[in-house]
């Protein structure tokens, strides 16, 4: 059974979860006496399909290591995430973060950079980017900041805006408070394409919608069913595609090293394959998810994107560390990446 952690923020949130989990046993290294308990956290329900996720991937590494890696997962912001939790990670607790990759680009700026608004046209083209020299000459620059990136491609599907009105221009969107989460790339970026943005927990949000604390929020299709939103009566979805909503998952890198690593390749193994059948899985699901919706109500409507692209644009020179040199590499290789899709006729 899982330990019933309270749900702390700052200082008591770090020393709660750094205490509880040490429990490493074999600093030998050996893989027949050693075994190690983390802690998984991430913001999603239990009925989303990352959550899903994550306790596949921790089942499977249980039952092939013989029950030398326990994980034990904490949806829906149980103890620390966002920044938190990243922190966690990076101060070596013995515990997996799962968030957006902007949270690491507090560490190393590319990161954010890599998530920017308005960057990608498909799911296939970011996994391929996530593969390049380019992206993994960053990971390296993260391992040196005490990070270990395990996955950065557990997609949940582009970010659109959801509100009571039909939206096509960042005009459409003055005046109007949407709900984000904290990062400042997710900030910078609601405010840049004209709204004002309004970060607040994932908990709190059904709550201030009701109240009209905010007129909307900003999220996939899937999350949009998997947590019910339309029952908040914002039922007009604007196909901004904004973000593609992807979480990374990490880990220290101290903790990493004293896995043995017949067991490493286990734990990297199986988040890279459940990463993959995610996309496969949202990719099968999209047509049906949209259709669902509409029938409780849900509209979907187009927008102008040029506008938007160049309004967002310019983050990419303001965002902290961010430079535009950033932009023009990651365009750079999705030239590449989408000049060889129409060279194999995807």
């Amino acid at each position: 059974m899982k330990n019933k952690l309270i749900k702390q923020t700052g200082y008591w949130t770090l020393l709660g979860v750094l205490f509880l989990s040490l429990s490493c046993k074999n600093k030998s290294q050996s893989p027949e006496d050693f075994s190690i308990t983390l802690r998984l956290s991430h913001v999603f329900s239990p009925k989303e399909d990352l959550s899903i996720s994550m306790e596949k991937v921790a089942e499977r590494i249980l039952k092939k290591t013989n029950g030398a890696v326990k994980i034990l997962t904490y949806p829906q912001g149980q103890i620390a995430t966002y920044k938190d939790g990243v922190e966690l990670v990076s101060r070596g607790a013995y515990f997996i973060s799962v968030e957006d990759p902007s949270y690491i680009g507090d560490y190393v700026p590319e990161f954010t950079a890599l998530v920017g608004p308005m960057l990608y046209k498909n799911f296939d083209e970011y996994v391929e980017l996530t593969k390049t020299p380019l992206v993994k000459g960053w990971i390296q620059k993260l391992e040196q900041k005490g990070i270990k990136v395990l996955s950065l491609n557990y997609i949940f599907g582009f970010r659109n805006v959801i509100t009571s009105k039909i939206v096509k221009t960042p005009e459409d969107l003055k005046g109007l408070k949407l709900r984000t989460p904290g990062s400042k790339l997710f900030i910078e970026t609601i405010n840049a394409m004209g709204a004002t943005a309004t970060p607040l927990p994932w908990g709190e949000t059904f709550s201030a919608i009701q109240q009209g604390v905010v007129d909307g929020l900003e999220g996939s299709e899937f999350t949009n069913i998997g947590t019910k939103v339309y029952e908040t009566g914002k039922l007009n979805v604007a196909n901004t595609n904004h973000f593609l909503g992807v979480a990374g998952v990490y880990i220290s890198t101290e903790v990493w090293a004293k896995i043995p690593e017949k067991y490493r390749e286990i734990i990297q193994h199986e988040f890279d394959f459940q990463a993959q059948a995610q996309v496969d899985l949202l990719k099968s699901k999209h047509a049906d998810v949209v259709k669902k919706l509409e029938g409780f109500g849900v509209q979907f409507n187009e927008i102008d994107r040029s506008s938007f692209e160049r309004e967002t644009v310019k983050l990419f020179e303001t965002l902290p560390g961010v430079k535009m040199q950033m932009y023009d590499d990651i365009q750079n290789e999705l030239t590449k990446i989408r000049s060889e899709e129409k060279t194999n006729g995807q």
